[in-house]
């Protein structure tokens, strides 16, 4: 009996450190949906009803083997086909298992249903960046690691969310359903923010479906769960949540943006004008292979400065940049960069570290060939 009163003893002080768990981030946190809140009651009702079965279990085991060792005489009897204790523990072990197994259905139905929402977000995963496109509003960019390499290579003190920033975050409203359809480029990903309760593999070749109603406006973080590769650390997840009136204007904003750089694909550009866009996206999307000097990693990531074929050729950069290098580990920008970012990197890669070719790569000619 003692035992006994000692392991419910052990369960009590086990519920009280129940918040602490929490709040240390040793359990799956609450979230800011309904259905993460859902989630989270059933994942905790499931819990104790695992822990009550480890007490019982482990309780009646250790107080039989205390009170009826063979130091107090106890003798073993012998006995088997016991028909009551196994319609017993075939019968309460199932009855346990249906009465889990009715909630967790219904919260994973509720999972799969992704119907009926009010905004359509493609989510694509790219070596080691995130694609997102909000359908039907001619929105999309990339989301890339926003932690600076200085802080990575230990130059600069690391700060508060280190490998958990992003150059641009995915913005949605609160209060309304968002559909996330999710797919890959190159290799398996897996978009996973615990907030929100969304854990989805992005596969090559195959959308999937996931959804999210967010509560609370914030900034909730996460990363990708599949080991994808070189960079796979470097591939974190942030989430900006808005008031419905706030993000209509955010929208908006980056409706009116991409249209403005879609007219920058008529004109003509300065040197250095490509030059500093170029820059900011050899920073973001290339500097993560070929290194911040261009010196790159041979042989798997070729040094970009002073390298002959490229200053030689720009119809093969150019092209090269957008079909990338089948084989390698280059992959394409065609769906990744705009004609003016691909026109701005190019130019920037022509002309730094020393390769200084004076050429002004234009939007308007990159918009060519990405059409042939």
């Amino acid at each position: 009996m003692r035992t006994l009163l000692v392991w419910v003893a052990g369960c009590w002080t086990l519920a009280g450190l129940s918040p602490l768990a929490l709040a240390n981030g040793w359990n799956m946190p609450v979230g800011v949906s309904e259905l993460s809140r859902e989630i989270y009651s059933l994942h905790m009702t499931i819990f104790w009803i695992c822990v009550a079965i480890g007490v019982v279990v482990f309780g009646v085991m250790f107080y039989s083997l205390f009170r009826f060792r063979r130091s107090r005489g106890a003798k073993a009897d012998n006995f088997h086909e016991n028909t009551t204790v196994e319609v017993l523990w075939t019968a309460i072990p199932l009855l346990i298992l249906v009465g889990m197994a009715v909630p967790a259905t219904a919260t994973l139905v509720k999972m799969y249903d992704a119907s009926d929402a009010e905004l359509d977000v493609m989510i694509t995963g790219q070596q080691w960046r995130w694609r997102y496109e909000y359908l039907g509003e001619d929105v999309a960019f990339t989301s890339n690691l926003g932690t600076p390499r200085a802080q990575i290579r230990g130059e600069e003190a690391r700060g508060e969310h280190y490998l958990l920033e992003v150059d641009e975050p995915l913005v949605l409203p609160t209060n309304r359903k968002v559909r996330f359809l999710m797919t890959a480029d190159d290799v398996i990903h897996s978009w996973w923010v615990p907030d929100l309760a969304v854990k989805q593999d992005t596969i090559p070749g195959f959308i999937n479906e996931n959804w999210v109603n967010i509560s609370e406006p914030g900034i909730y973080r996460g990363q990708c769960a599949e080991l994808c590769g070189m960079d796979h650390g470097f591939m974190p997840i942030v989430v900006h949540a808005m008031e419905g009136e706030e993000f209509d204007e955010w929208l908006a904003e980056r409706k009116e943006a991409a249209a403005e750089e879609a007219m920058g694909v008529d004109r003509d550009w300065e040197l250095d004008e490509l030059m500093e866009r170029g820059e900011a996206v050899y920073g973001s999307i290339c500097a993560s292979c070929h290194q911040a000097e261009g010196q790159g990693a041979p042989p798997a990531f070729p040094s970009l400065a002073g390298n002959e074929r490229l200053i030689g050729d720009v119809e093969w950069h150019v092209q090269t940049i957008i079909n990338g290098v089948s084989g390698t580990a280059m992959p394409s920008f065609r769906n990744t960069l705009n004609p003016v970012e691909i026109a701005a990197v190019a130019t920037f890669t022509r002309n730094a570290w020393g390769n200084d070719t004076g050429d002004a790569v234009q939007p308007s000619d990159v918009a060519e060939q990405l059409a042939q």
